[in-house]
């Protein structure tokens, strides 16, 4: 799929703001409404535009505590890295799951209430998980950056 500039400045205006009215976001890259809307459904249908979502505070919302986990696996086979992301897709508190190359086998990003409950995700989920050799874990003290998305080139 190739990109054209109004293309870019649709996706960069509403990876900022996924609840602007079709009408604001034609005004602001000068089109009219209904070739807007066929844009933007072009995008999404054409894989772009993978869906839209409401930013959250985890805080907020009870989730103050933020871990980062290092797994490593005894076996990289396909169907044992398989049947990991299928375990920890589960897991409701794990909220992303990398895959990496090098010594560590996955990064995961894991929120909990509190430290007591992050233990027990980790000492009843994780770590007892079908062949997971170690897990190494690095609680968040603040974060400095997080922006969704990727940077859009607006030419």
């Amino acid at each position: 799929m190739s990109f054209d500039h109004i293309d870019r400045q649709i996706l960069s205006l509403l990876q900022e703001d996924g609840r602007m009215t079709n009408v604001d976001l034609a005004d602001k890259v000068g089109l009219t409404a209904p070739p807007c809307l066929r844009r933007v459904r072009a995008l999404e249908e054409g894989g772009a535009i993978r869906g839209y979502h409401a930013e959250l505070d985890p805080a907020t919302l009870g989730f103050p505590i933020t871990v980062f986990a290092m797994v490593s696996l005894r076996s990289q086979a396909e169907h044992d890295l398989a049947a990991f992301e299928d375990h920890v897709a589960k897991i409701p508190e794990i909220r992303e799951c990398h895959m990496l190359n090098g010594e560590i086998d996955f990064i995961l990003k894991i929120v909990a209430a509190d430290l007591k409950s992050f233990q027990d995700i980790l000492t009843t989920h994780l770590t007892p998980a079908p062949n997971v050799a170690s897990v190494k874990t690095s609680l968040t003290i603040r974060t400095a950056k997080s922006l969704p998305g990727i940077p859009v080139r607006v030419a």
